[in-house]
């Protein structure tokens, strides 16, 4: 044992005790128990730690130090994601900095430069995990651009190529046309937009004269139209079907075609076909036979297949001058607001361009059957369940996936082109044509999705392709921990791969939880400044504080969760609590004063002890993490420090104070790994609590009848506190205490219990009666659970002095209360003032409307004795 400082103070604990579990390899699998495999979701290497990280890396560490404490064999497999559009877009603008861009370096060496980088800069997140505490092996860690993630992602790519699951293809694709590549569905965010919807003449061929109303929120591409369409059902138009129309601004005839795609009720029923620009259209042209005629670049600008006065210009002023030219003309027939929804890139967020692309795609459609399967027989379950739903709705209307990027930082694809035609898709770099023997091949210049390396991770990262004892020992991993919005990007996919390759899909159990906001609910950016640094609150709080918070507001449904920073404090306030009583507990064993024998408190702590023990089982079986967090707060803050350490000061029983403090540090370990750590330590028990047993619950311990009359007591004394606060009685001034009593068993609890109640409530005198020959006058009232009891008033105040005391208290309120609805009442006040004032007004009105409230229940009482 050795002294505890007076402050508790993470910054003075926290590295030092990381890093010796670090160099002890304590976080390395050696336990006998069975194997317990998690993968942590790769952090992008670009990143610094943020509050999703934080969650995502703290719920699945109280798993590992849980199952670690089990005796499990246990491995959490750390890493990090080479982000191909992220790193490569930090590297462009340092180059852009000394005036270079990646194509004066050239390819190779662009990508030597951001290997430097990653060397430089790629290990703040790992760092930052440390900072957290999170407790994976990191002589297992892995990058998904290190050498044996690549040849797992070379294998999976030839071998999907063969099965003809890998193909390339003109498609649709997403096209940011300012990262300059492809984008798959789930990388585009969508927006609510307060867009316009123009109507457009597009003149009868045969009559000018006459027109068709065509409705388009993108009036842009009409130089890329290659038809109009209608409804075949469509009475309006049937007599013109099959004839054609002057596309407005040029002098091309395109056809009126009909399909069952058109919705009548969109506009008036014509919607004009631009299969090179919309995913819709790409698929009426195919039935069709259309044409499909590409109008801009790669950055967004117009091309040669538009008229000269509007080649080279970007696609918004392109539309600006058009519409202009439209009304010019008389060809724009109207205008009208139209809330719509725009696409952004994920990454730069800037408007996405349906774009057609030879791009390589994944048949996904091909492959998801036996991953719908995996959950729908229950031998993969998401918890909670009706995640599923979300899975299902992905998986079963799954399309093709563009795995390819027009980037050059990324796994490139393994495909050679020969001059005679030949393409070669091989697991090595090829050096000769098998076809015609020469030399000269051309390697693909795309690199693949980010998401495919990481769909691989459960396995690739175990050492797969080789045989590897890690992949025999720890595949299929026990749980994977994430948040639901990733269900789509990288959950369904490593399903898929793993079924695919492994034959058995990567996880058990799918741990989903819900994503940080801020404290209003609003989504956390750096761009709105409402975002949290968890670095920052670390530094302030501790990790055990921010670890605890989350943990605690992790609901078992997967909500999102509202963080504040007084939560946090109020975080460290516990962990204060939990320092002060090791202090209390050094003090008392340097005291060496200790009772022989039990007392009714220590029945009492022991039973709950065990049933806190079973309870915090339950709650990480079932992954309710704000269950084990707040039901650890109630008895470790209520039971054991204001209750339990109150009534052992007639008398503390060392070994039940040792036993339920120590198992209260090896429960909370998991929650709080630092402090429980440091204070292990302090009160000199043998080794570390990291690899200390986990809690088993006795039940020769429990004691219902003890916890019955126990809680008798707390509801007594809790109620002479109330009568004592209600009443402004000095904290110096004893009570005497009348209890009217008829159960028996009641009334042996509190007989028994007199010396807590007398030490707990402030009370000297303690009548117990069966009944009363008439109730006391001047005398506060309270009715507890088998008994009633009364408080005299008479020695404690001055009765006439408190009455009028309050009776100015509830002035005050009413006034508070009236100037508040004049206020809201006001109009001016209501239109000019920001929500975020009203709403605090009208908290105000309700807080004064309930303290008004307990002010005149005081009144009563008091008038009534």
């Amino acid at each position: 044992m050795s002294e505890m400082e007076k402050v508790y103070n993470p910054s003075e604990i926290e590295a030092r005790i990381y890093a010796d579990w670090e160099k002890s390899g304590d976080f390395a699998p050696k336990g006998a128990g069975e194997p317990f495999a998690i993968v942590m979701p790769p952090p992008n290497v670009t990143g610094a730690l943020h509050m999703g990280h934080a969650l995502d890396d703290t719920l699945p560490d109280i798993l590992v130090r849980w199952r670690r404490m089990l005796g499990d064999n246990v491995l959490w497999v750390p890493g990090t994601d080479h982000a191909g559009i992220a790193t490569q877009n930090v590297v462009e603008k340092k180059l852009a900095q000394d005036g270079r861009t990646r194509h004066d370096l050239g390819r190779e060496k662009f990508i030597e430069e951001v290997w430097r980088w990653k060397e430089e800069y790629g290990g703040r997140i790992t760092s930052q995990l440390r900072l957290l505490g999170a407790s994976c092996d990191w002589a297992h860690e892995r990058f998904t651009m290190d050498e044996g993630c690549s040849r797992a992602v070379r294998e999976v790519f030839v071998e999907l190529y063969k099965k003809g699951l890998i193909f390339k293809a003109p498609r649709i694709i997403n096209w940011c046309p300012r990262c300059h590549t492809a984008l798959s569905d789930v990388e585009v965010e969508y927006e609510e937009n307060a867009g316009k919807l123009w109507h457009l003449r597009y003149q009868l061929a045969e009559n000018p004269k006459k027109y068709l109303v065509v409705a388009t929120t993108r009036p842009e591409t009409l130089f890329g139209d290659t038809a109009v369409a209608v409804h075949p059902a469509d009475e309006r138009y049937q007599d013109l079907i099959g004839k054609e129309v002057l596309l407005p601004l040029t002098d091309k005839k395109i056809p009126i075609i009909a399909d069952e795609y058109v919705d009548r009720e969109f506009g008036t029923g014509v919607v004009k076909i631009t299969p090179a620009h919309d995913v819709n259209d790409y698929e009426v042209g195919k039935r069709h036979k259309l044409p499909a005629l590409a109008i801009m670049d790669t950055s967004g600008l117009l091309n040669e297949n538009v008229p000269l006065r509007y080649k080279g210009l970007d696609r918004f002023k392109a539309r600006e001058l058009a519409l202009t030219d439209l009304e010019e003309k008389g060809l724009l027939d109207s205008v009208q607001d139209y809330e719509n929804k725009i696409s952004r890139c994920y990454r730069c967020h800037d408007v996405i361009e349906p774009y057609l692309s030879p791009q390589w795609f994944v048949d996904m459609p091909k492959l998801a059957a036996p991953a719908v399967e995996a959950v729908r027989s229950g031998r993969l379950k998401f918890y909670p369940e009706r995640w599923s739903k979300v899975y299902f709705d992905w998986m079963e209307n799954i399309r093709e996936w563009c795995i390819s990027r027009q980037i050059w930082w990324g796994h490139r694809i393994p495909v050679w082109y020969c001059e005679c035609g030949e393409i070669i898709c091989a697991k090595d770099d090829p050096q000769t044509c098998p076809k015609c023997g020469s030399d000269k091949l051309t390697q693909d210049a795309d690199v693949l999705d980010t998401w495919f390396s990481s769909a691989l991770w459960p396995f690739s990262t175990l050492g797969w392709p080789d045989a590897a004892a890690d992949l025999k020992k720890y595949y299929p991993t026990a749980l994977l921990v994430t948040g639901y919005d990733i269900i789509t990007f990288w959950v369904s996919r490593m399903i898929t791969m793993g079924l695919e390759f492994q034959k058995e899909a990567p996880f058990h159990k799918v741990v989903i939880h819900g994503l940080i906001r801020d404290e209003h609910g609003k989504k956390m950016s750096k761009s709105t400044g409402n975002a949290v640094d968890p670095v920052e609150l670390i530094k302030e709080y501790g990790a055990d504080a921010l670890r605890f918070t989350l943990a605690s507001m992790a609901t078992a449904g997967g909500q999102d969760l509202k963080l504040a920073a007084s939560k946090v404090l109020a975080s460290r306030n516990f962990m204060n609590k939990i320092w002060n009583v090791a202090r209390f507990v050094l003090l008392k064993l340097a005291d060496n004063k200790f009772s022989a024998e039990k007392s009714p408190a220590d029945e009492w702590i022991l039973s709950r002890y065990q049933q806190v023990i079973q309870k915090t089982d339950s709650a990480l079986r079932n992954f309710y993490f704000g269950d084990m967090a707040l039901g650890l707060y109630d008895f470790v803050w209520n039971e054991f420090c204001d209750w339990y350490i109150e009534m052992s000061k007639l008398g503390l029983h060392k070994e039940t104070f040792l036993t339920v403090f120590n198992g209260i540090l090896r429960l909370l370990h998991p929650l709080t790994p630092f402090i429980t750590e440091e204070i292990w330590a302090k009160l000199g028990n043998a080794g570390k609590v990291i690899n200390a047993n986990w809690p088993q619950a006795d039940k020769a311990l429990l004691n219902p009848a003890r916890e019955k009359k126990m809680a008798v007591v707390i509801e007594l004394i809790r109620a002479v506190r109330n009568i004592r606060a209600e009443m402004n009685v000095a904290p110096a001034k004893k009570a005497d205490l009348i209890i009217l009593c008829g159960d028996p068993a009641v009334a042996e609890a509190l007989t028994e219990a007199k010396p807590y109640i007398q030490q707990l409530s402030g009370v000297e005198k303690i009548d117990l009666a069966a009944r009363l020959a008439a109730k006391p006058r001047n005398a506060s009232h309270a009715v507890i659970n088998g008994a009633e009891i009364f408080v005299p008033l008479d020695k404690l105040i001055d009765l006439q002095a408190e009455i009028a005391r309050l009776e100015k208290e509830k002035n005050k309120y009413q006034t508070e209360i009236n100037r508040i609805k004049n206020k809201l009442a006001n109009k001016s006040f209501i239109e000019k003032a920001p929500p975020e004032v009203i709403e605090k007004e009208k908290e105000k009105e309700k807080d004064y409307a309930e303290k008004f409230k307990i002010v005149e229940e005081q009144l009563k009482a008091l008038a009534a004795s």
